[in-house]
């Protein structure tokens, strides 16, 4: 049965990113894939901050990585680049831990001038990791993800549609395994 790994790189679950986040556990869901979410900053922090690689959390969460056909990469963009908080957990993934799997980076940002941050800033990092199956990056600017009185989120169609072309891409693959 195939796996999916998705690894959210933002620094609360009441996040635009938690929204896309949703919207892609749901379409695996609704696929039957098995899915497995680490939100990053739950985390023990002093494990992350000290890359202690020994920690049970972390193995733990390695051990999911390690599992896992395909790896959705969640982040918001600040500054032009991803979050520290998924760069100090990528710096905890064994060398070649993303080898032989497929990787979906989706970010979020507040501009379409941060759009290349997953190209320059992220990939590069997921090479080293081993990722020669990198899709096609989805990058959503905030505004398209409007956040609702009850506390919930609406997206744009358009960033909906570049999400699940992606998706579907990926469904092919979950179906091959």
């Amino acid at each position: 049965m195939t796996k999916v790994v998705i690894i959210n790189g933002s620094n609360t679950r009441d996040s635009r990113v938690t929204a896309i986040h949703e919207k892609v556990e749901h379409f695996f869901k609704a696929q039957r894939v098995a899915i497995h979410a680490n939100y990053v900053h739950e985390l023990p922090t002093a494990d992350l901050i000290k890359a202690n690689f020994a920690s049970e959390a972390i193995k733990a969460e390695n051990k999911q990585v390690e599992e896992a056909d395909i790896v959705v990469i969640l982040t918001p963009i600040y500054k032009a680049s991803y979050t520290g908080i998924l760069k100090t957990y990528l710096d905890l993934l064994p060398q070649k831990a993303l080898e032989g799997k497929t990787i979906l980076p989706i970010a979020v940002g507040g501009s379409i001038g941060h759009l290349l941050a997953l190209e320059y800033a992220l990939k590069p990092v997921l090479a080293v990791l081993g990722a020669t199956d990198i899709a096609h990056s989805v990058y959503i600017v905030d505004r398209q993800i409007i956040r609702l009185e009850d506390g919930g989120f609406a997206i744009e169609e358009d960033a909906i549609k570049r999400l699940e072309v992606e998706l579907h891409k990926l469904q092919q693959i979950a179906t091959v395994n």
